[in-house]
């Protein structure tokens, strides 16, 4: 019995501290981004000048469906399978600088959901789309990513 009392201490207990922020801000349910830091760069997303067509439209629907946080894969999965085939090269553009521009997939979410202000360079007319996907006025069930085609 104590060898069992001994792994749930040292093994299962995460040994972690969290961030000074979020230590300050945990009880307060507010959402709360950490502190900018200049010294961070984040980087650009590679440019693809003379991607043809059809390859820029099977990046964009892999990037989709793997965006690593699961709300977004179902919001977005869920929108380009309705929309892909039908955007002009315009709305192609656009789409693509709105998912590989944002350094953080939470400000996706966060600006879809209109829980935050969309910034001026992503407030255009594939945005507006992506907002009446999310309040899903059909109420079609998004429990899972569609099949691939």
């Amino acid at each position: 019995m104590n060898s069992l009392k001994f792994f749930t201490k040292s093994v299962l207990r995460p040994t972690y501290r969290l961030h000074a922020v979020t230590q300050r801000h945990a009880n307060s349910g507010s959402v709360v981004d950490p502190p900018e830091d200049p010294n961070i760069l984040i980087p650009k997303p590679k440019q693809r000048d003379n991607e043809p067509l059809e390859q820029r439209k099977a990046r964009l629907l892999y990037q989709s469906r793997k965006r690593g946080m699961l709300e977004n894969d179902l919001l977005l999965s869920t929108f380009i399978n309705k929309h892909l085939n039908s955007f002009t090269e315009t709305q192609l553009e656009k789409y693509d600088n709105l998912i590989n521009g944002p350094s953080n997939d939470w400000d996706i979410y966060y600006w879809a959901t209109e829980i935050k202000e969309t910034p001026e360079e992503y407030q255009h007319e594939v945005m507006d789309m992506l907002k009446l996907h999310v309040k899903n006025l059909n109420r079609e069930q998004r429990l899972r990513q569609p099949d691939l085609k």
